[in-house]
């Protein structure tokens, strides 16, 4: 039976990689590009690694799973927490290949801490696998438990990079420390899928985009995209295997910085009152500012084991308050409207939800810079996400125009800025590439859905696919798919929030919450 191995390359996009391509930088890439199914993948809405990995992980839209950014806002309970594994609602492609005597192997996948069993092997990755403030996780990220010492042992793997970039002035070694990790992840992946003999393997490269994020097209981006380069030609020679690539969402330079939250403020849909964060930004005191100091000192990680969590989030962000704070610095009983980075909004149950929505839209359609609308789009909650989940979410998303940043920052006082700590910010425009024996050579076909993946590597494996995946089985399948449908796997709502206090200063750092 053939194999296949994945490879999730975080924000990749077209758009960057083509220059590359072009010039000759890139020639494995070149290759496998003229030589398989390839096309642009468009996200779900926001573009955002959460959710858009389980998107493509389970074929269905965010509605689906109850997931919609890294964080779950309930006005209705005056709660805004960050979300872990648990809170993802959904069984996923390597689950369906589990069951149907396949077995797998994954590697890096954010969205999957804490670590639950598959036939194979886990490792946890992305800005959710922390134990604490700024801290990496030493164990407990994988399963089988055992398997954490061993790959430290063997690759001296790092769920981390360790000093972890967070300001695109950082061009030493926390770039070198990326790209060490970049390296485990493949060395570990491609010695569990050949050592173990395993069906399917699937790794994430989530700090690429984190490149992306500070360095756009500069020359760390490209050192890392020459090593990706490097181990893509060495995967395309494995016997009897296939190789696919896939992005959760693609990426463009930042242009405009636009501060939602305060914009909602000036327009009469959000109301204030003082918090702490505005008394310490008065006398220069930020977190940005802290950490960079804690940095050189060489002292972060003794802090974040010193000093409480709950002092260190008290510390006021540049760009203003962000998660809980942001209920904190909102007066609720007077505020319609609050919004999370890069897309959604979440209107207030006690006011009258659909003519605020209403008008909120039309009010956000007007929304201009130098280049036109800032929002590609402006939608419905409902309209865009699929139940049982859609009541959870937002009530209106924002599609942002390439290169605008939608920060959700509360009290950093200004509306509407040039590009912050960003060079790049996500797009809806992703890449595919799919290249194997079960694949045909048709070259460049029309854009594709992210959630049209997981239907096609099922279908490419000869497994039933359930009828709760939204996608469509791509045509790009060498010989007519030997599989039907079946009932999906039913996973236990168990929604915590637990990750919450762990997580968000890891976000905070890489700019994701900044």
């Amino acid at each position: 039976m053939t194999r296949t191995f994945v490879v999730g390359l975080d924000g990749a996009s077209w758009r960057l990689l083509d220059p590359w391509i072009e010039a000759g930088e890139l020639p494995n890439l070149a290759d496998i590009r003229s030589e398989s199914a390839w096309a642009e993948s468009r996200s779900c809405l926001p573009p955002v690694t959460f959710p858009n990995w389980k998107c493509y992980s389970s074929g269905k839209d965010p509605g689906s799973f109850g997931v919609f950014w890294f964080e779950r806002v309930d006005l209705a309970n005056d709660t805004i927490v960050t979300v872990d594994r648990q809170d993802f609602q959904t069984a996923e492609l390597w689950d369906y290949l589990n069951d149907a005597g396949h077995s797998t192997g994954v590697v890096n996948m954010p969205t999957m801490y804490p670590p639950r069993d598959l036939d194979g092997y886990l490792v946890c990755g992305g800005p959710s696998t922390v134990e604490g403030e700024y801290r990496s996780i030493s164990s407990g990220y994988t399963s089988p438990t055992d398997l954490a010492e061993d790959i430290e042992n063997r690759f001296d793997y790092q769920v981390h990079p360790d000093p972890l970039l967070s300001s695109n002035k950082e061009r030493g070694e926390e770039v070198e420390a990326i790209l060490s990790v970049l390296e485990q992840r493949f060395e570990v992946a491609l010695h569990l899928f050949e050592e173990q003999n395993l069906d399917f393997m699937h790794v994430t490269l989530f700090y690429l985009n984190v490149l992306h994020h500070f360095f756009w097209d500069d020359k760390p981006t490209l050192r890392a995209w020459r090593l990706v380069d490097e181990w893509l030609g060495k995967l395309v020679e494995l016997d009897n295997t296939n190789l696919v690539l896939v992005s959760d969402h693609g990426s463009a330079p930042t242009t405009t910085e636009f501060y939602i939250n305060e914009w909602l403020a000036a327009n009469g849909y959000q109301a204030r009152r003082r918090t702490v964060e505005d008394i310490l930004r008065t006398i220069g005191l930020d977190r940005e500012t802290a950490l960079d100091l804690a940095k050189r000192a060489g002292v972060v990680d003794l802090l974040a084991r010193t000093v409480p969590e709950r002092f260190q989030q008290m510390v006021p962000q540049q760009a203003g308050a962000k998660r809980g704070r942001k209920l904190d610095a909102i007066d609720l009983s007077q505020t319609k409207a609050v919004a999370s980075s890069q897309g959604p909004i979440y209107l207030n149950p006690v006011f009258d939800v659909e003519e605020i929505r209403e008008n909120l839209i039309a009010d956000l359609r007007t929304v201009t810079d130098d280049e036109g609308a800032l929002f590609t789009s402006v939608h419905r909650g409902k309209d865009i996400y699929t139940d049982p989940y859609v009541a959870d979410g937002p009530d209106i998303v924002i599609d942002q125009r390439p290169g605008v940043h939608v920060n959700d920052g509360i009290g950093g006082g200004t509306i509407q800025t040039e590009p912050d700590r960003w060079a790049a910010e996500n797009t809806p425009h992703g890449i595919f590439v799919a290249i194997g024996p079960d694949f045909n050579s048709s070259g460049e076909i029309e854009p594709i859905n992210i959630l049209d993946i997981a239907p096609t590597l099922l279908a490419s494996n000869g497994v039933d696919i359930p009828t709760d995946m939204h996608g469509d089985v791509l045509p790009i399948l060498t010989a007519e798919p030997a599989m039907g449908t079946r009932e999906p796997i039913v996973v236990n709502d168990d929604r915590t929030g637990v990750g919450s206090d762990r997580v968000v200063d890891r976000l905070e750092q890489l700019g994701y919450m900044e």
